[in-house]
């Protein structure tokens, strides 16, 4: 690992500029002490980190959390009772890991996938835009499209022209240049600019403009406009921020309702962020999913115990992490052991930072991951990949994360379930034959209920007087469901004078009377041909 740290190094310097306002802005969403959000994300990169499978994966509280998070800590009676339901989460996360439930992140669609990413690119613009002008109403990290201002996302953007802070605009300006200047043109010309990244100098000089413009009417920038890092005054009121499991509660049902709703959906979000990130990198990883829950699980059990938020495995850090070209685990848990030395250290210096800049690093981040192209990429795929691809998209932009997610995996399985029922079979009709019509009908590989639609309707639309063939020899697996339907149909065959011819690995027959009889099977059985 130690031999990648000069690629890792950098990468977790902007995955911590990254992660800082996230983890503050989500704990604010939460409805939590701010000082939790640091907490998991602290845990996340050191623990979860170095317990994961993944190389580029960086875990910490998540924003498809927020609203369970918000309620839950109402339904219990205090955050202190709502970490007990953490501290279960991560132990029944610990079971899923076991039980080897992993299994479920490599059967989500890849367009669901690709939707992800580009839905929560432009979830990372459109909510950073407000920031990056100054105009700060909603905290870092929200992603749903109905906020707790009473706005939306896309009002709030109508609202920026009447609330631009001057001082942050510009320097969120300079930022971005720098960031692009950096990465276009100075990465390019010498080694020093790889190693010193682009991110770190916009941080600096939005440090060095603060600092400078406090006492301008017009460049001052407010500390609402700022980041905000809780400053202990000594060690004691640091430790104070910590806060314990009230164990008291753990027999309580809605407690268990919270842990397992957190548990369930912190591994959903974690298994699909893995195949996201494993799909982004370059060195094509693939992350071992029952470790990876095994570790969340863990991260959770301990992020509770100290009174930290839950924690899955997220994007947009994870994005970052690889876009400045993290290799091994090692930026993760630098970037984690960064968070925790500055909260401890330097937490008047971090809150001389300019939310506009990090908007900055962010709004980079967004675009790589919804780069124009990749829409015309998906339509030219056809529909069976775009439609998935585009409803994923919608339904994080106009709803949530999670939402969006579970659109696009409906849309999809219906997009599967549809071609399933047009591919179980094939037709070829042939000439006649003793003065019937020839039709054969082959059967696909495996055909299951899902087929049942199309092979009832091929069967019925049958004319009378035809001579069938089905054709089995290729089948491997022939639902019950299917079976019954043949029996039945071979029956109503006789009237119709359709004369049928059955071949199959178990031999060919002439108008078999009962189907179930010929493949020995009782009719409440499945059918291996292979």
């Amino acid at each position: 690992m130690f031999k990648t740290i000069k690629n890792d190094l950098p990468a977790s310097i902007v995955v911590f500029f990254v992660a800082l306002p996230l983890c503050l802005g989500i704990a604010l969403a939460s409805g939590a002490p701010l000082f939790s959000g640091l907490i998991a994300g602290i845990v996340g990169g050191i623990v979860v980190g170095g317990l994961s499978g993944s190389n580029i994966g960086v875990s910490g509280p998540a924003a498809g959390l927020a609203a369970i998070v918000l309620t839950a800590i109402g339904t219990l009676g205090g955050y202190q009772n709502f970490l007990v339901a953490v501290v279960l989460g991560g132990a029944i996360q610990l079971l899923f890991g076991v039980l080897k439930a992993g299994v479920i992140g490599y059967y989500f669609p890849s367009s669901v996938i690709k939707g992800m990413l580009t839905g929560i690119g432009i979830i990372i613009i459109l909510k950073q835009i407000p920031h990056f002008f100054g105009y700060d109403i909603e905290p870092e990290g929200a992603d749903s499209f109905f906020q707790a201002s009473s706005e939306n996302t896309f009002s709030t953007l109508f609202q920026i022209a009447n609330n631009i802070t001057l001082g942050s605009m510009l320097i969120g300006f300079v930022g971005l240049g720098i960031l692009i200047l950096w990465e276009k043109v100075l990465t390019k010309k010498a080694k020093i600019f790889q190693l010193i990244q682009g991110p770190l100098v916009a941080v600096i000089l939005g440090i060095v403009f603060f600092a400078l413009t406090k006492t301008n009417d017009t460049l001052a920038i407010a500390q609402t406009h700022l980041v905000s890092v809780p400053v202990p005054e000594d060690a004691s009121s640091f430790l104070a921020q910590f806060s314990f499991p009230n164990f008291g509660v753990i027999l309580n049902p809605d407690v268990w309702i919270v842990a397992f709703t957190i548990a369930l959906v912190a591994s959903l979000e974690t298994l699909l962020c893995v195949e996201a990130t494993d799909r982004l990198d370059p060195h094509k990883n693939v992350t071992p999913t029952n470790r990876e829950l095994l570790a969340q699980g863990t991260g959770n059990i301990l992020s509770g115990l100290i009174g930290g938020l839950p924690i899955t495995q997220v994007i947009v850090r994870s994005s970052a992490n690889i876009q400045s070209g993290g290799v091994s685990k090692m930026s993760t848990i630098i970037h984690g052991i960064f968070l925790l030395i500055s909260v401890i250290l330097i937490p008047r210096l971090l809150n001389m930072i300019p939310l506009s800049v990090l908007a900055a690093i962010l709004l980079v981040v967004g675009y790589k991951l919804a780069k124009p192209k990749l829409f015309k990429k998906m339509y030219d795929l056809g529909w069976k990949q775009s439609i998935p691809f585009t409803v994923t998209v919608l339904g994080i932009v106009f709803i949530d994360l999670l939402w969006g997610i579970g659109l696009g995996l409906t849309v999809g399985i219906v997009v599967i379930l549809l071609k399933s029922y047009q591919n179980s079979h094939f037709l070829h009709i042939e000439d006649k034959s003793n003065g019937k019509h020839k039709i054969k009908m082959t059967l696909a590989e495996e055909v299951t209920f899902f087929n049942k639609g199309a092979i009832l309707k091929e069967l019925d639309s049958l004319p009378i007087n035809t001579y069938l063939e089905i054709d089995l020899l290729k089948t491997r697996y022939l639902d019950n469901d299917i079976i019954e339907i043949l029996d039945d149909f071979a029956f109503k065959a006789k009237e119709r004078n359709i004369d049928i011819k059955l071949i199959s690995k178990r031999g060919i027959v002439e108008n078999p009377s009962s189907f179930v009889q010929f493949f020995n099977e009782r009719p409440k059985s499945s059918l291996s041909l292979s």
